[in-house]
């Protein structure tokens, strides 16, 4: 190749002339056909974060129950007795775009990779998605294909998919977003790193087979979409979830052995992203023949097997002359497994093909040297002109109980039985709480233990104030976690945001990033993984700052555990917290006023942490028997949330003057998404002790009314059939897409 097509090369692997440059001046000469696709790929958005790394610097992730932060393939939390979890958060959003089931299903793929490469056997899922206009074609199209992947990559392994979120905002048109967790349970002194230490030892390559699919996928994504898009489907990996349990089972069965040195999945970038990984972490080189890879497709040459993200493949560094009783065990399941390299004290990456060296290049060019840009931020024209909402300039809805059942019908809000009826999540039977509750529980087996997992994110709040909409984020997470009786330990995310070449997005990206790091110091809830995810933008329109939070928590003894809904009838209901005279980014003001303006909720961390408390001590004395935390459509509609008893529809009666002492409009009392409260019931024995509790932590304590008959009932507010607003909302979400 000339100089002038190598680079043009470079430009088509999203290498700028800077970059390029860069690259020249380290190496002391071009590279080459193959070296440009390897430093095209690591130095991606995708995998150098060279947008975010100098603002993620901000972000806690040490803690006393802290065993292994972010620089892994996923976070270590220790639980006790020996225990600890395992989790992290990826997102899938490019691909899902092109091709929504291989997109979807290979981010379930990779993210339970992600969890038994650290030794840990993958014990549930959860998926948070966001979708544009759900009256459009092309978004029913994308929310089957998606929906479709990841249940059929998730139940064909056999990994429970007990929770997630579903948003709809037009933002999302041309971009959605598919953010998948997973969670694994290991010992502690059974994790696994991505190390290629011991000079001299072997690497092996061992899964499926590698093709031509997925050649740029990490290029790819570090792009905007254009028309051109759809047709990037060679870009887009296919999984196979049969293949993927037997390597997870070879894997589990290899950790035994003691044999093994160090593990990386080939996610991004496949086998320059494991190895380069693997080999800066150990301060080593690796010399790999290409040819030994095993491949099923002919002519393949080293720069596609390089940058091939074929699914269900790991990177393995094995003690030497250990490469036999390896051998046996994935023989045994059925997989590839070949011996293509060895550790070396290069700190190179060297490649060789048909006997000759194609690629020969320094570890720290590739990884650390790659760009970190402090990109120029600015707050962007629309936040100046948000300002408080003018409630006189709303009118009252003359009807509430209608904007009840429209609130509860909105397809952000509405049962999502559509969508997780197609997931088995009672699969390994350790689902103790399912989708539809504020968090999953999964219990650990032969163990007293449970763990609560949720995820969350309103980027309407974010959209309206990162800083804030972010805090709010992590808070709701946490408050789902309390409401089900569990301790939050720590986060992992995805940050979603467009192009941070434009300072207003860098603006959205560096504020939700110092909100998060405050939000998390006060809650004491370490980032321990995570993910980034920008240029998430389709000719030129950004989606609104999407910061998704997944966060796991404790609950000691697995009988206390804690759901939603209304149990007995004459049990009282209380709310926990204060309600603002505020409206802004609400639910209720988009749905029944076509509104998104306004100011986001306020947060107040103190007070959230007194809430936090508070649940938490009442759930381990067993003082309340449901609890429900107000978040997207407000009191009135968590209230009817906990009516919709899975075994039976319940009534509540409340008294409307507890509410109204402070003068506030019925839309807003009903509708307010007021941060840091959450609705309670208990029986009559306990309301004294439930009191203390929320005195001691200086929590504000309303007894708001009972649970009794078959309608919702706010006094002189409010009156309506509990079936009716059932309805409305169970079938909300098919009436809208499906309808």
């Amino acid at each position: 190749m000339d100089e002038i097509n190598k680079r043009q090369f470079a430009k088509d692997h999203g290498l700028t002339d800077e970059e390029y440059k860069k690259i020249n001046y380290k190496l002391k000469r071009e590279p080459n056909f193959t070296e440009i696709g390897v430093l095209g790929a690591m130095w991606s958005e995708h995998c150098s974060y060279k947008s975010s790394k100098i603002h993620l610097k901000k972000l806690p992730t040490e803690g006393p129950q802290v065993i292994q932060g972010p620089g892994e393939n996923a976070g270590v939390v220790d639980i006790g007795d020996d225990d600890c979890v395992v989790f992290k958060m990826e997102s899938h959003n490019h691909p899902s775009f092109i091709e929504p089931y291989q997109g979807a299903a290979t981010g379930v793929g990779g993210i339970l990779r992600d969890i038994f490469t650290m030794g840990a056997r993958p014990v549930a899922l959860l998926d948070s998605l966001r979708f544009g206009n759900p009256k459009l074609p092309k978004t029913k199209f994308l929310v089957e294909g998606i929906v479709s992947g990841i249940a059929g990559y998730g139940n064909c392994i056999g990994i429970p998919t007990v929770g997630g979120e579903v948003y709809f905002d037009d933002c999302y048109n041309g971009n959605p977003l598919v953010n998948v967790f997973a969670l694994g349970i290991a010992k502690k002194d059974g994790i696994f790193k991505g190390y290629a230490e011991g000079i001299g030892n072997p690497v092996i390559y061992v899964g499926s087979k590698t093709g031509r699919d997925g050649i740029q996928g990490a290029i790819m994504a570090s792009d905007t979409f254009t028309e051109e898009s759809e047709q990037k489907r060679p870009a887009v990996q296919v999984g196979d979830p049969f293949t993927e349990k037997l390597l997870l089972e070879a894997c589990l069965e290899l950790f035994k052995t003691d044999i093994v040195v160090g593990i990386q999945d080939m996610g991004a970038a496949g086998l320059t992203s494991s190895s380069t990984e693997m080999a800066e972490r150990a301060e080593t080189g690796l010399e790999i023949d290409i040819d030994k890879v095993p491949r099923r497709e002919e002519n393949m040459n080293a720069y596609e097997i390089l940058l091939s993200e074929s699914q269900e493949r790991m990177l393995i560094v094995l003690k030497k002359g250990k490469e036999d009783e390896a051998n046996k065990i994935f023989k045994k399941w059925g997989l590839d497994f070949s011996v293509i390299g060895k550790v070396t004290n290069t700190k190179k990456l060297t490649i060789i093909e048909n006997g000759e060296t194609v690629c020969d290049l320094p570890i720290d060019l590739i990884t650390s040297d790659a760009p970190m840009y402090d990109r120029p931020f600015e707050k962007p024209a629309y936040i100046n002109e948000l300002k408080k909402i003018n409630l006189d300039e709303i009118p009252e809805p003359d009807d509430l109980n209608e904007s009840l059942l429209e609130v509860l019908a909105s397809p952000t809000i509405a049962n999502k039985k559509w969508v997780y009826e197609q997931y088995d999540y009672m699969v390994r039977t350790n689902t103790v709480t399912g989708p539809g509750s504020d968090a999953s529980v999964i219990r650990i087996k032969d163990t007293n233990k449970a763990v609560a997992i949720t995820s969350n994110c309103n980027s309407r709040y974010c959209y309206l104030n990162p800083r804030e909409g972010t805090k709010i984020a992590v808070c709701e997470n946490a408050r789902n976690l309390a409401c089900s009786g569990a301790v939050p330990l720590a986060i992992t995310d995805c940050l979603n945001f467009g192009n941070p070449e434009k300072p207003e997005i860098m603006w959205q990206l560096k504020e939700s990033i110092e909100g998060m790091a405050e939000a998390v110091n006060a809650l004491g809830t370490p980032v321990v993984s995570g993910n980034v995810s920008l240029y998430n933008e389709t000719e030129g329109t950004a989606i609104f700052p999407t910061p998704t939070i997944a966060m796991v928590g404790l609950i000691k003894d697995v009988n206390k555990t804690v759901n939603q809904w209304f149990k007995d009838d004459g049990d009282v209901i209380i709310l926990l917290g204060d309600t603002l005279n505020e409206i802004g980014g609400s639910e209720y003001l988009k749905v029944v006023h076509n509104k998104i303006d306004g100011l986001a909720p306020k947060i107040d961390l103190i007070k959230e942490k007194a809430l936090i408390d508070t649940l938490i001590e009442c759930a381990n004395e067993s003082i309340i028997k449901s609890a429900h935390d107000i978040s997207e459509g407000g009191l009135a509609a968590t209230i009817s949330e906990c009516c919709f008893n899975p075994n039976e529809l319940k009534g509540a009666l409340i008294n409307s003057e507890p509410l109204k002492e402070n003068g506030y409009r019925n839309d807003v009392l009903l509708f307010s998404e007021s941060q840091s409260r959450a609705i309670v019931t208990t029986d009559k024995e306990n309301i004294q002790k439930l009191k203390d509790i929320a005195a001691k932590n200086n929590l504000s304590i309303k007894l708001i009314g009972v649970v009794v008959g078959e309608k919702l009932v706010i006094e002189n507010i409010l009156d309506v059939s509990t079936k009716k607003a059932y309805d409305a909302w169970s079938n909300g979400f098919e009436n809208t897409l499906f309808n």
